[in-house]
């Protein structure tokens, strides 16, 4: 029996190398969902503290939200991952500059690694249109 397709589905690229080794999308609308990958900051933000590298996570979830259609008000859960714990209240202060107003379900993890081993933080979103 073949597999159902989603109708009303949208791939969003944020044109990243990785995406294509690696098989996935920035972001998937389906529907009135849009899913957003996990997200760290972009080359260029080596020497960058977490505060900054979740900063720039955010600037490019909120484009990938966009292109989808939603914007961070959408956003009713986030996932944070990051490598050292003692990072996480900067990354909180970043997360709550874009969604003081908004309030998602969200939770904060540490994690042993990241694909870089200068990153810092990875954010992933989900929206809800």
């Amino acid at each position: 029996m073949p597999k159902p397709t989603i109708v009303d589905r949208t791939n969003i690229s944020s044109g990243g190398a990785y995406e294509g080794i690696f098989g996935y999308s920035r972001a998937v609308r389906a529907g009135n969902d849009v899913h957003v990958s996990g997200t760290c900051a972009p080359a260029g933000h080596e020497k960058s503290d977490a505060y900054a590298q979740a900063r720039a996570a955010l600037a490019i979830i909120e484009k990938a939200l966009n292109e989808a259609g939603a914007n961070l008000q959408d956003v009713v859960r986030t996932v944070v991952y990051v490598r050292d714990i003692n990072d996480a209240d900067d990354v909180a202060r970043a997360h709550l500059e874009s969604f003081d107003d908004v309030r998602p379900a969200s939770t904060l993890v540490q994690v042993t690694s990241m694909l870089r081993p200068w990153q810092k933080v990875e954010i992933e979103a989900y929206a809800k249109l």
